[in-house]
């Protein structure tokens, strides 16, 4: 560091003029002085810059003009030339979609320079004329939504006089373009949008490829206002406007009329509900956010109307803070499952939004505590705060409600949420190429893809919770945020549109107004009050929270109480806190015992533990489970590479951890040849070219029928795409040591000796604070 130099230079001063040393010291006061000014937000807000510059810098290095980057293999991942992941990939268009989806947030970033030449990138090297069947939804709120983001901020900017002088709409004429590419979707007879559509052929011709699909979710046919209206009032053509209204109304008319609840997939023909269960969460979730969102962008009163109707209903069926959980539109006091996905994570912010924060504190503590918990918030998890599904593709919803909550609260509790998404991102998704998504959350496992909406979402939301308004270029107030998190100016609201579109203000009913924009200080006579609700949300999602009560005693300390203090009655709090543990316990009962995955850690350098692969477990040998520090030790290849036989290279493979290729023999007879010949481990790699643990499910190796209580070393499977990353990672640099463990290891401890060495990017790596 600085300060180090200018300390080697003191104790080399025994033959310096003293005014030298006074000059010396004079610098090291400064540099003193400047390092300890520094607040521990802007220290964040800073880190926050310099994780984005990696990501983004890697895209452009290694992927573009890619969709999207591939961060473990350092390369682009572009559609038809990757083994298929099915639906994921509707959102790649060949559309160069990260630059796109990252332009507005280079210029929140203070990026100008980088945000114009981006924008000089996309309109000289993309093309939106692509034969390419894509999603509407992905498409609309990423690469619509991107180019009108990318086109408010333009205009911002060329208003400020310094940068963008030459820009006269050129995004905005590509955003039209795409919004007509996507309007053939909208041939249907309900106004509902196909999900797929031809970028070059529309629907219904003989090339397009699409156009047979019948059923929809209801966030994907609902969550296109925003964007599309945005179009139409920034040109003037009031056509997509309309079109989003449709689709909105035809949604609205048929929610269940009962419960005003919408079920999660409907027939975009008949109109009739496909899957009836209503949630918050995954199919549903930007609906409900952009029923509100239109009300503020575009000041027509029947959205909002609507979103109070439809909140109020998710209010009294589907919340049960701190849960959110999924039940049937026709009989809503039944739950539909036991488990919530992570999408719903963005509910709180919406909450705040409203003016509802009570139950936007209860809902983001328990995501909290499940994120302190699993590192990240796995894709879904049970009621009683177990992993359902494992992954974790970075998502930013949890880091959007973190900064919602801040901005109405002005706690500094979640300035240090924030810090442990930034720290977890840093210590387990970062690698040399950017970040990865986590393939297993309990193992630490990488995925090799870096979403978009990372990008987009992720570090606008981490920026703006550090960052002080003095230093943005312009208020966000004056703007709002679409799904993606694309600014589209509230000014659009005064702006023309077509008198065919009927805009809607009425008198509303004064009773959905309760909670709308609430006077904190009123909210919050008491500092300990948010406190006090999040006490018993940690205690439940610890486990620590009391036994289940005789409800005819009167309550003991610890949930209850917060409970019963929270609760508008006593039998609502013992209802509340009965519900709680009826649903774990069922939860606990139709969690399958499974085999969990294990983890392959690349240690040596450049890794440095930063990339993981996920590996499947053997029936037999050592149980990684139950060893505390794993199995550590350089990979060097058997020969023969089946293992089949006795290994010729015995004087190699001795104290290493062996590599075997799959096939002609049984595994257990591969481990025991590679024991005899002193190996500590090791790992067999699938022969089947293309198989990877992104699109198979896990695999498990069965002992060979005898007992195999002879085999004491540890045995992991890898399919073909992570076991190549080992192999060239070897071919690379030779000497490639790997840790074999039940879940990646903490790099910050057990890898602490990499500290201050470079990974691939020249960008220090840093593994602790």
């Amino acid at each position: 560091s600085q300060t180090e130099v200018l300390f080697t230079l003191l104790r080399s001063c025994q033959t310096t003029t003293m005014p030298t040393i006074l000059l010396l010291l004079t610098l090291l006061g400064v540099l003193y002085s400047h390092g300890h000014g520094m607040s521990r937000e802007e220290k964040r807000k800073n880190q926050v810059v310099e994780m984005f510059d990696h990501a983004y810098q890697n895209y452009m290095d290694h992927a573009y003009p890619a969709d999207e980057l591939m961060p473990l293999t350092c390369r682009g991942r572009v559609r038809g030339l990757e083994p298929s992941r099915g639906d994921v990939d509707d959102a790649l268009g060949k559309f160069s979609l990260t630059l796109i989806d990252t332009l507005d947030t280079l210029v929140l970033l203070n990026k100008t320079t980088e945000f114009e030449a981006a924008v000089r990138k996309v309109l000289s090297d993309v093309t939106l004329d692509n034969d390419i069947v894509v999603s509407v939804f992905e498409t609309n709120i990423r690469v619509l939504g991107g180019l009108l983001g990318g086109h408010s901020m333009a205009l911002m900017l060329k208003e400020r006089g310094e940068h963008m002088q030459w820009y006269q709409d050129e995004l905005l004429h590509m955003a039209k373009d795409l919004g007509l590419r996507l309007l053939p979707a909208f041939n249907t007879s309900s106004g509902l949008p196909y999900p797929r559509v031809n970028l070059k052929h529309g629907v219904w011709g003989p090339d397009s490829r699409t156009g047979t699909e019948t059923d929809t979710c209801t966030a994907c046919a609902g969550t296109i206002i925003l964007e599309f209206a945005a179009l139409s009032r920034y040109t003037g053509d009031p056509v997509f406007e309309a079109h989003a209204r449709r689709a909105m109304d035809f949604l609205w008319e048929k929610r269940q009329r009962n419960s005003n609840l919408v079920g999660t997939t409907i027939n975009i023909h008949s109109g009739e509900w496909v899957r009836r269960d209503s949630g918050v969460g995954a199919g549903i979730d930007s609906y409900y956010e952009y029923l509100l969102k239109a009300y503020i962008l575009l000041g027509d009163d029947m959205f909002l109307q609507r979103f109070n109707i439809h909140y109020a209903s998710i209010m009294k069926y589907i919340s049960q803070p701190p849960l959110l959980l999924d039940v049937h539109i026709h009989k809503p006091l039944l739950p539909a499952r036991t488990w919530m996905d992570s999408l719903l994570a963005f509910f709180p912010g919406l909450q705040v939004l409203k003016g509802d924060i009570r139950p936007a504190i209860e809902t983001h503590e328990m995501l909290y505590q499940v994120t302190k918990k699993h590192n990240f918030l796995p894709e879904a998890f049970t009621t009683d705060f177990r992993v359902h599904w494992a992954q974790h593709p970075l998502r930013p919803e949890f880091a959007e409600s973190t900064y919602f909550l801040y901005k109405a609260t002005g706690d500094p509790y979640y300035l240090e949420a924030g810090r442990t998404i930034l720290d977890n991102l840093n210590r387990f998704a970062r690698v040399p190429c950017g970040f990865a998504a986590m393939k297993d959350v309990r193992t630490g496992s990488h995925e090799d893809r870096m979403d978009s909406f990372f990008l987009a979402e992720m570090f606008k939301y981490l920026f703006l919770l550090f960052a002080e308004d003095e230093e943005l270029l312009f208020d966000v107030e004056d703007y709002v945020f679409t799904t993606e998190a694309h600014f589209l100016p509230l000014s659009l609201s005064t702006a023309p549109h077509s008198s065919s579109i009927p805009l809607n203000k009425t008198e509303l009913d004064d009773s959905n107004f309760d909670w709308t924009c609430p006077n904190t200080r009123l909210l919050f006579p008491d500092p300990a009050f948010p406190r006090n609700l999040r006490e018993p949300i940690r205690s439940a999602v610890d486990r620590s929270c009391p036994r289940p009560l005789n409800l005819l005693t009167p309550p003991k300390a610890g949930i209850s109480n917060h409970l019963l203090i929270q609760a508008v009655s006593t039998v609502a709090a013992e209802d509340g806190v009965r519900f709680m543990q009826e649903m774990m316990e069922l939860s606990s009962q139709q969690q399958k015992e499974q085999l969990p995955p294990r983890a392959i850690q690349i240690v040596s350098h450049p890794f440095f533990g930063r990339v993981v692969l996920t590996a499947g477990p053997a029936q037999f040998g050592t149980d990684l489970s139950k060893s505390s520090t794993g199995v550590r030790g350089f990979v060097t290849i058997a020969e023969p590479y089946s293992g089949c036989s006795e290994i010729t290279n015995a004087e190699y493979v001795q104290g290493h951890i062996a590599l075997l290729q799959r096939g002609q023999c049984m595994f257990a007879e591969k481990a025991r040849h590679i024991q005899k010949a002193g190996a500590i481990g090791g790992i067999v790699i699938d022969d089947n070219e293309g198989s990877s643990s992104d699109t198979a499910p896990l695999f498990q190796m069965a002992g060979d029928g005898r007992s195999t209580d002879d085999i004491t070393l540890p045995l992991l499977f890898l399919f073909h795409k992570e076991g190549n990353i080992l192999l060239e990672a070897l071919k690379e640099y030779r000497e490639v040591e790997v840790l074999l463990s039940d879940k990646a290891r903490d790099r910050g401890v057990t890898l602490g000796c990499s500290v201050g060495k470079s990974d691939h990017s020249g960008v220090l790596v840093r593994l602790s604070e």
